[in-house]
């Protein structure tokens, strides 16, 4: 009989991605994929170490799942991801349940680890993956780890400098989901508008993103995680002449007082930043922002805060997310001087938030009485719950809606009109 086996993801898209893969491996090596902690006889937690309510996040899942030894099926639980690549030595002394630590490198050998543990034999056959998002929809990751080294980021001590994919096989990955079945396409990698840089000597987005364009069953193809110094005129006009590609592209500026952009090691300038926003805005009124943004890093006066408020109002985001800074050991932040108070990085983030929330209100509002085609996720009798291209999956709001169309299920594109608006979520009618 089959061992049964469960995976529980943290963290970011990236680490998803890895989930799946691990998967894959488990599903060709004879194991039976449960979500259901309890059945489940080898239980996975793939960690997320990125800043500290995620280390604590992961800590207490693999506590929570350690319980399944004595009161479930567990034989063996693993643990792998961000976090178990940081700290093996300390994740070992302090959680002795745990059998198996891995990092965040080749999913393959965890999986035949893992197979050695149990009394199974395993050799891989490739790259297989089991997609975890709905069939529809899935995420396309063309590089891992990053050469920016911003001061406050952990990711480089983990995953290392940037790898990209080459284009010829993400071009065969991207065929076979849509192939089976997938409409929706995310880009994702540490810094997606660096991609081939290191393969083929400079930012190659666009012309990948071209080239996935031609996929005939892709319906939507989307970018996120860019970075504001690759992020140029060529990119944009890509994307606004590409009727595949969605007019949104997510960007972290992470602030944008000089000082504070130098002192984080940010590449590019508060003028570029500008100037790109800018260009955005001109060239497609109806295109979407999405930011992210930290307060409280290191040295970061009242002043410096205000001027990123300021920011925010005059050159305004779709979507923005923000951080209280977190102190993250081993990077250059955590070491310099000026540590900003816990409770003024969290008032600063709260009024960040404020701000936001009125902004997007506002945006949200203008869309009232314009009609958008929208990608169903959901439906419940005569109500349906879906995104438009405004919307990228697992990160921003839905858009509820009356369905007149019963034969229509989820993954299935229709058109609605938007008649009412939060700051976050939308409601609307189908045509």
């Amino acid at each position: 009989m089959a061992i049964t086996a469960g995976i529980i993801s943290l963290g970011c898209s990236k680490n998803r991605v890895d989930s799946e893969l691990i998967l894959g491996h488990l599903r060709e090596a004879g194991f039976r994929i449960t979500s259901d902690e309890s059945q489940a006889e080898v239980i996975i937690v793939n960690t997320c170490g990125f800043i500290e309510p995620a280390k604590e996040e992961s800590i207490g899942t693999i506590l929570e799942m350690a319980q399944y030894k004595t009161a479930g099926k567990c034989k063996l639980l693993v643990v792998s991801g961000c976090l178990s690549q940081r700290y093996p030595d300390e994740l070992r002394d302090e959680i002795p349940e745990v059998d198996i630590f891995w990092g965040v490198k080749d999913q393959a050998g965890l999986v035949k680890a893992i197979s050695t543990a149990v009394g199974v034999a395993y050799s891989s056959c490739g790259e297989p993956r089991l997609i975890t998002t709905p069939s529809y929809s899935a995420y396309l990751r063309i590089a891992d780890g990053c050469d920016n080294r911003c001061t406050y980021c952990a990711i480089p001590l983990i995953r290392g400098g940037r790898v990209s994919v080459p284009m010829e096989k993400l071009i065969k990955e991207a065929e076979e989901l849509a192939e089976s079945g997938v409409r929706e396409l995310t880009v994702i990698a540490q810094d997606t508008s660096a991609y081939g840089s290191d393969i083929y000597g400079k930012p190659m987005l666009s012309e990948l993103l071209r080239r996935l364009c031609k996929i005939e069953k892709l319906h939507w193809i989307r970018v996120l995680y860019t970075y504001p110094n690759t992020v140029d005129e060529e990119l944009i006009d890509t994307i606004v002449s590409e009727p595949k590609l969605v007019n949104y592209i997510d960007m972290p500026i992470q602030h944008i007082d000089p000082d504070m952009l130098n002192a984080m090691n940010r590449h590019g300038s508060a003028e570029h930043i500008r100037h790109i926003i800018e260009y955005i805005r001109d060239k497609a009124p109806d295109f979407i922002l999405r930011t992210t943004v930290i307060t409280g890093f290191p040295g970061e006066t009242e002043e410096q805060f205000v001027r990123l408020t300021d920011f925010l109002r005059t050159h305004s985001f779709d979507r923005l997310g923000a951080f209280a800074y977190s102190r993250e050991d081993d990077t250059p932040a955590a070491d310099m001087p000026n540590q900003v108070d816990e409770a003024v990085k969290r008032r600063r983030l709260d009024e960040v938030m404020a701000l936001q929330q009125g902004i997007s209100l506002a945006y949200n509002r203008k869309r009232i009485g314009t009609v958008a085609e929208t990608i169903i996720e959901q439906v419940s009798g005569d109500i349906a719950y879906g995104r438009t291209y405004a919307e990228a999956p697992e990160v921003d709001g839905t858009i509820m809606f009356s369905l007149k169309n019963k034969e229509l299920k989820p993954g299935d594109f229709t058109m609605v009109r938007i008649t009412g608006a939060g700051p976050y979520d939308m409601e609307g009618e189908e045509l």
